[in-house]
């Protein structure tokens, strides 16, 4: 029963030691995994603001070009147009509601 026992307990000890040599493993995975997320993430935001910029830019040659007069565009010069005089009114109104 005693060597039972002592069986038993050497079979929980090595049970441990693998448990704590995976779970050592796993923290170091953990780790790694953590700073490779870190990059894709700021990899993905920079992609993002490139994105950002690259449509900005993509309007803006638009806009440009119904400016200069390319048929093509001449709809969405109207339409900025139609949204900055909305805002020039929208301004005037709220001047006058101010009392100014």
């Amino acid at each position: 029963m005693l060597q039972n026992l002592e069986n038993n307990f050497s079979e929980i000890e090595k049970k441990i030691l693998l448990l704590q040599k995976n779970y050592k493993n796993l923290a170091e995975k953990f780790s790694e995994l953590s700073i490779e997320h870190e990059e894709l993430k700021k990899k993905y935001d920079e992609e993002r603001k490139k994105g950002q910029v690259l449509a900005e830019e993509q309007k803006n040659i638009k806009l440009y070009s119904a400016i200069s007069g390319n048929p093509e565009h001449n709809r969405l010069m109207k339409n900025h147009i139609n949204r900055l005089v909305k805002e020039v009114d929208f301004c005037i109104a709220q001047l006058q509601n101010s009392g100014l």
